[in-house]
């Protein structure tokens, strides 16, 4: 195919991915008032102690009900429109899978947290968690380096790498753990994760696209697909949450396509903002451990920034800014370095 044919076909499949996750969202809305996904507000950190200060920030969202697991939505239309139109061994095979692991993670985590009760309600252990997401990275790991035969990592202006296949194996799983929890903590403000996840696609597709690979390229513009129409219901005020369903999809889906594009490296510039989200929690849970003081008011760094006075829409349109100058820099990076 030439370029034109090439990002005809990615346009298409983005379309579909629109088309169907507008056409779904109805059904899901029904049934999730219907059996009441409603989210619990989260009111302890990962090691248990209180969140007073985000707990009142966040108390004019709880008043009423607010429906999670919307993630369901773009899990289902991303599945259906790469399986009939886009399926692929060598190209679609990982990420997909890696998307659909990702979402059963936190499909379970959802579910916990709307039907659970007492202790547990708040969803699964992050001991769990991690290990559940792990044994995920580990066996796409697995794939990627024993059946398609990766073994080696892209350093920008250097060139590739040689990691051996139980080195690929970990860096694989590690691509993917860490995105998927990246993505997950930045799920905090209406339409924050969606934006940032769409604009890294976004890039990663671009990159996939002058290498040839048409079919990943497609994969990456139907998760854009899916996320324009999220964002179109979750812009404050959200209509409903993607709860750990779809940002745990998200950010496993990314860090394979990722490795798939061979920009293991570029994923920390790409994902810059995700990076500094997650690194503001893991700043903040280490500071209290051991200096026994917080660094920042509340984290992550967008529950920081809340706390300082920052409207919502301000904080999302600063980070999606800061996103979109990430990926271009990203892409220039894999045009200049190599990667393409």
């Amino acid at each position: 195919m030439s370029i034109n044919d090439e990002v005809f076909y990615g346009l298409l499949l983005a379309l579909g991915g629109f088309l169907l996750s507008m056409a779904l969202t109805p059904f899901y809305t029904h049934f999730a008032y219907k059996y009441k996904f409603w989210k619990k507000q989260k009111k302890t950190t990962v090691d248990g102690q209180a969140l007073p200060i985000m707990t009142k920030l966040h108390a004019h969202k709880f008043k009423h009900v607010f429906p999670t697991m919307a993630g369901l939505i773009g899990v289902i239309s991303v599945t259906a429109v790469t399986w009939i139109f886009n399926l692929n061994r060598g190209q679609t095979w990982l990420p997909l899978a890696g998307f659909l692991g990702g979402a059963l993670v936190g499909a379970i985590d959802d579910v916990i947290n709307i039907f659970g009760s007492g202790r547990g309600a708040a969803g699964l252990r992050g001991p769990v968690k991690f290990f559940l997401i792990s044994v995920v990275g580990l066996a796409l790991g697995w794939y990627f380096a024993v059946k398609l035969g990766w073994t080696s990592i892209m350093i920008p202006f250097y060139g590739d790498f040689e990691v051996g296949i139980i080195g690929m194996i970990l860096i694989f799983a590690f691509a993917v753990v860490a995105t998927s929890n990246a993505v997950n903590i930045s799920d905090g403000l209406d339409g924050l994760s969606g934006g940032l996840s769409m604009l890294a696609y976004s890039a990663f597709g671009i990159i996939a696209l002058f290498q040839d690979n048409v079919l990943l390229f497609g994969f990456c513009l139907t998760v854009v697909g899916w996320l324009l129409s999220y964002i179109w219901f979750n812009v404050p005020p959200a209509r409903f949450m993607m709860g750990d369903t779809g940002s745990f999809a998200l950010g496993s889906g990314l860090g394979v396509v990722a490795m798939m594009t061979n920009s293991f490296l570029l994923l920390p510039i790409i994902g810059l903002p995700f990076v500094v989200e997650a690194g503001s929690s893991l700043i903040q849970l280490a500071s209290k451990k051991f200096l026994h003081r917080k660094i920042f008011i509340s984290a992550p760094l967008h529950h920081h920034l809340e706390a300082l006075g920052w409207g919502e829409a301000k904080i999302v349109m600063r980070f999606w800014i800061i996103a979109g100058v990430c990926a271009i820099l990203g892409i220039f990076i894999a045009a200049t370095g190599g990667a393409i």
